[in-house]
């Protein structure tokens, strides 16, 4: 397909998570089941030692890919399953290839993020997770670990870098598939393209993260005032899982403002039913 890459007002960047819920209204069961099944095929593979986790990595940059494909189908008025996550590999060996290669990438970079991770908090999150997984009986050990100024660090360096390592990987699984780009050259492509439009991707950022504190607080007061502060970890996996998918929605219309590639122009004004 013939990709324009153009520059967009921040205000997309709000418009971008307004579409993602409402695709998420019109197919929820289908979507929500969707990234359901995910998760639950991710814990399966993380029982796997090493290669699991690695698999789950690798896994990422399609699922993405995935839902703007599942995303584009609801506004066809079509109902997504599962069977979209297989479709990237199903088009041509090299760009079969191409999706393997940009899988086996972003693995390894976050391999990569972990261990200057570690090294920069000198193990003082690792020693803050095995505090917390003793509940109680850790709670000596959960203040120690954070009150080390190591956390903090490591903390900065785990976000800054995974948030950086998102930028190249953001576009290229669709650049790949809808384009036919290869591995370098779509994440070029994309990296160009979220610089472009870095204060509309701001936004949406900003956005996102307000709902999240937002429904956090809404769920929070009403459950601990009711005396049910113990339903409050089970409700927010729900709500968590709801956002998440919705977000994951999102994705194609990012990808289509940035990179127009031949959608009717109102898509993102009003999705089509």
């Amino acid at each position: 397909m013939n990709l324009h890459l153009q520059n967009v007002p921040p205000r997309n960047g709000y418009l971008w998570v307004r579409h993602g819920l409402k695709v998420l209204q019109r197919k929820p069961m289908a979507l929500t089941s969707m990234f359901g099944l995910f998760l639950l095929c991710s814990l399966l593979l993380m029982l796997l030692p090493a290669l699991g986790p690695l698999l789950v990595l690798a896994a990422l940059p399609l699922v993405s890919l995935g839902f703007m494909l599942a995303t584009h189908m609801v506004l066809q008025a079509q109902t997504p399953t599962m069977a979209v996550f297989a479709q990237p590999l199903q088009l041509t060996p090299q760009r079969r290839r191409s999706q393997l290669i940009l899988g086996a990438a972003y693995a390894a970079a976050t391999v990569l993020v972990m261990m200057l991770s570690d090294w920069v908090d000198g193990g003082a999150f690792g020693a803050l997770q095995d505090a917390l997984q003793q509940g109680e009986a850790g709670a000596a050990a959960t203040k120690l670990a954070l009150e080390d100024p190591r956390l903090f660090w490591g903390a900065v360096t785990r976000l800054g870098l995974t948030a950086l390592l998102s930028v190249p990987f953001w576009h290229a699984p669709a650049l790949v598939h809808w384009a036919g780009q290869g591995p370098m050259q779509a994440l070029f492509s994309s990296t160009l393209g979220v610089w472009r439009n870095k204060s509309a991707f701001a936004l949406s950022a900003l956005a996102w993260a307000s709902l999240v504190m937002l429904c956090s607080t809404a769920l929070a007061l009403p459950l601990s005032l009711l005396g049910l502060g113990v339903l409050l970890p089970l409700v927010a996996m729900v709500v968590g899982g709801i956002i998440s998918t919705a977000f994951y929605c999102s994705l194609y219309f990012t990808f289509i403002d940035c990179f127009m590639f031949g959608a009717p122009k109102d898509v993102l004004d009003e999705p089509r039913a």
